[in-house]
């Protein structure tokens, strides 16, 4: 069977780039991460420092055991071109049951009720570290971007879906059943009145925060008021451009951003909040929420910072290769 198309990232450009001999001289302290999304898996090879040595994706072969060999091509890429051999980290959509071993929740669903940790280790031929992709956003921002410094975390990813990752003291908090974080199936909190006819949430439930904080949530509302379909991008465009209904659609939007996360504030306390996922790419998003927020936390004072994650798109990739170190720190 023909292998995925593997593609490159070129960072000789990057600040971020190894000299074709650095790699050599850090290749002990290799820390590889693997970024397993919906439609792409990302590896990526850090070195003791956090620079890149070596990036690498392919799409999403959307089968089990395509899956596996995929990122096993991605691993051997980035080892070659980083010249040595790594610890592996990878993140995950969904989370991996304490009680059964398989995944769980996974929206790449073929991965559901596997064994994935022991399949992917054995193909690997090594111990592997896995998390959830939220949780491995946390590390990565409190390791050495937004958050860090931060005693206590949160990291949100708002995009198509909607989920959370807690790092306290510099450590993950997963939970006694791997769902800690999972701010995303919790039920919008002090509804209005025109929130009472709650939608239904992939994951059985109905009026989860996804349905209404993820960029679907924002679409849907949008067309739910106007009747015509927009993306997210569109909305928001719209709404800079003066165009009402959008404008009423975000601020909606943002209004409902800003109670989810002051019941976050309310259980953690945290003091810095990481915004990723595509919708965190809204500026208004940073001059608004803080005001809601304060509006709805159970305190006199308020001073949490809401800030986009410092790393971006490569922030689950970065995150996955720190597992190795975060196990370190927490043992």
């Amino acid at each position: 069977m023909s292998k995925a198309p593997v593609t490159s990232f070129d960072t000789r450009q990057s600040s971020d780039a190894a000299s074709p001999a650095e790699p050599q001289q850090h290749s002990n302290a290799i820390q590889i991460g693997v970024d397993f999304g919906g439609t792409k898996i990302e590896a990526a090879a850090l070195d003791s420092r956090g620079k890149f040595l070596a990036r690498v994706r392919a799409p999403n072969p959307g089968n089990y055991d395509a899956a596996i060999r995929t990122v096993c091509e991605l691993i051997e890429a980035v080892e070659q071109q980083a010249g040595g051999r790594g610890t592996v980290g990878i993140g995950t959509p969904g989370s991996i049951s304490p009680r059964t071993g398989t995944m769980r929740n996974a929206n790449s669903v073929y991965l559901n009720g596997r064994d994935f940790h022991k399949d992917m280790s054995a193909a690997l031929k090594r111990e592997i570290k896995i998390a959830n992709d939220a949780n491995c956003l946390a590390l990565s921002e409190v390791v050495d971007g937004a958050a860090a410094g931060s005693k206590v975390a949160f990291a949100v990813i708002i995009g198509t879906g909607c989920g959370g990752g807690v790092v306290v003291n510099g450590r993950l908090v997963e939970g006694a059943n791997g769902v800690g974080g999972e701010w995303g199936h919790i039920p919008l909190p002090w509804p209005t009145p025109d929130e009472f006819g709650v939608p239904q949430c992939w994951c059985g439930q109905r009026g989860c925060l996804e349905t209404w904080v993820s960029g679907s949530g924002l679409r849907r509302d949008y067309a739910q008021a106007t009747g015509r379909t927009l993306d997210g991008e569109s909305i928001v465009q719209a709404a800079r451009a003066g165009e009402p209904q959008a404008a009423a659609a975000l601020q909606r939007y943002i209004d409902r951003l800003g109670r989810g996360l002051a019941v976050i504030c309310n259980i953690l306390d945290p003091d810095t909040i990481v915004l990723g996922g595509g919708m965190s790419n809204v500026t208004e998003l940073y001059a608004r929420l803080p005001g809601i927020v304060r509006a709805h936390v159970f305190s006199d004072t308020w001073s949490a910072r809401i800030v986009p994650a410092k790393w971006g798109d490569s922030s689950g990739v970065r995150g996955a290769a720190r597992l190795w170190g975060q196990q370190e720190r927490s043992g």
